[in-house]
C-alpha cells in the first residue's frame, strides 16, 4: 500500500508558492526545477568522480587565477546547458567564464538573469570534503530583447531568489524566493528533493566561528582583536567559541545556517591583487547574504550589509561575515571600535 502522506517536493513547494501570487508568471518555477535538475546531474558525477576519472586538474587557471579543476569544468557545462535553452534568461554569469555568458538569440528573451558558482569548495574534492553550487537570480532591468552587464550589476537586495546546494553525504538544496528559507534533500531512490528542513531559522546567537585562521596575520587589527575575544573563556557569553572550518564555503555557510554562529572571510593583506578578500560578490557573497538574512540572520562586509553593496565589476570580492544576528553585530561593533581608535574618534561622538 502507496503511503498517502508524501512529503513536500521542491517542485510542489515552488508551485504552491507560485499560485499565492496571481501575477506570478512560472518562470521561476521552471528556472528552479532546471537548477534542481542540473544538481542532480552534478551530484551523481561528484559521488563517482574517481569512478568517473574527473578528478585531478585540466591544466589552466580561471578568471580567478586559480586551477581549474575537471569537475569544475563539468559541472560549468551543465549549468550552461541547463539555462542557455530556457528562454527564462536574458543573461548568465560563472565563476568559471571572464564575461558573461550571452543566451543563444533564439532563446534570449527571458526576463531573469542569473549568477552562478557551478562548484564551491572544489579545491577540495580529491579529499572528499563536501562542495556544492551556489546562485542568485535577478529580474531583468536593462532594456530590449537581450541582457547586459547592468542585469547582473544589482545589489543583492534586488535578487528574486538564490540558493545553494550541498553535496555531501546526502545532496541538499537550500532556496529563498523571498518568503523564509527551506531546505530539501535529494531521495535518490525516487530522484526528487523532498522538503527536510522547513523555514530555517538561524540562532540569534551561536558559540561556533568559522575562518581560515592561517590568514591570521595578514586580518586587520580588528579582525585580529575580535578572533581573540571569541577564544577568551567567559561563561556568560558563552565564549570560549568552538572553531569550524571546513574550507568550502557551501559546507562552512550551511553549517552556519543550521547551527548558528559567524563564517568569516575578511579582506586580507597577504595577496595584494586581492585586498577585499577571496569571495565574490554576486555569485557567493550577495545570493548566501540572502539567505542568511531571509533566516534571521545578517550578513555584512564590516561596516554595512553585504546586501547594500552595489557591484561595480562581474568578478567584485568583498569582505565576508556571516551567520547568528548578534554574533555578526558583535564582529561589527569591534571593527567600528577599532576605526574609532584609528581616528581618534571617541566611541558614540556624533558625526557632526
Amino acid at each position: 500500500m502507496v503511503d498517502k502522506k508524501i512529503g513536500m517536493t521542491l517542485t510542489r513547494h515552488i508551485y504552491e508558492g507560485e499560485r499565492e501570487h496571481p501575477d506570478a508568471t512560472g518562470e521561476l518555477t521552471g528556472i528552479l526545477n532546471q537548477i534542481a535538475l542540473a544538481s542532480k546531474i552534478v551530484s551523481r558525477e561528484v559521488s563517482k568522480a574517481g569512478l568517473a576519472q574527473i578528478l585531478g586538474f585540466t591544466g589552466r587557471e580561471n578568471v580567478q587565477g586559480e586551477n581549474v579543476r575537471k569537475l569544475d569544468v563539468f559541472a560549468n557545462d551543465v549549468f550552461v546547458a541547463a539555462f542557455n535553452h530556457l528562454g527564462h534568461f536574458c543573461i548568465m554569469l560563472s565563476e568559471e567564464v571572464p564575461e558573461p555568458i550571452e543566451i543563444p538569440e533564439r532563446y534570449s528573451g527571458g526576463q531573469y538573469a542569473i549568477c552562478f558558482d557551478p562548484l564551491d569548495g572544489s579545491s577540495n574534492i580529491d579529499a572528499n570534503v563536501s562542495v556544492g553550487s551556489i546562485f542568485g537570480i535577478y529580474h531583468k532591468i536593462s532594456p530590449g530583447q537581450g541582457g547586459t552587464k547592468e542585469d547582473l550589476l544589482q545589489p543583492g537586495r534586488a535578487l528574486a531568489a538564490a540558493g545553494y546546494v550541498v553535496y555531501g553525504s546526502s545532496t541538499m538544496l537550500v532556496m529563498s524566493a523571498g518568503h523564509g528559507v527551506h531546505g530539501f534533500t535529494l531521495d535518490p531512490s525516487v530522484g526528487e528533493f523532498l522538503e527536510s528542513h522547513h523555514n530555517i531559522r538561524i540562532p540569534e546567537r551561536g558559540t561556533i566561528y568559522s575562518a581560515n585562521e592561517g590568514n591570521y596575520p595578514y586580518w586587520s587589527e580588528a579582525v585580529r582583536g575580535y578572533i581573540s575575544y571569541v577564544k577568551q573563556p567567559d561563561s556568560a557569553s558563552g565564549r570560549p567559541y568552538s572553531s569550524r572550518y571546513i574550507g568550502s564555503m557551501v559546507a562552512d555557510v550551511h553549517r552556519t545556517l543550521l547551527y548558528g554562529g559567524i563564517f568569516m572571510y575578511p579582506a586580507d593583506t597577504k595577496n595584494l591583487a586581492k585586498p577585499h578578500g577571496k569571495l565574490r560578490l554576486l555569485y557567493e557573497c550577495a545570493p548566501m547574504a540572502y539567505l542568511i538574512e531571509q533566516a534571521g540572520g545578517a550578513a555584512s562586509t564590516g561596516t554595512g550589509p553585504v546586501l547594500d553593496v552595489v557591484p561595480t565589476e562581474i568578478h567584485q570580492r568583498v569582505p565576508f561575515f556571516a551567520g547568528s544576528r548578534e554574533n555578526v553585530e558583535e564582529l561589527e561593533s569591534f571593527i567600528a571600535r577599532y576605526d574609532d581608535a584609528r581616528t581618534g574618534k571617541a566611541v558614540g561622538s556624533s558625526n557632526e
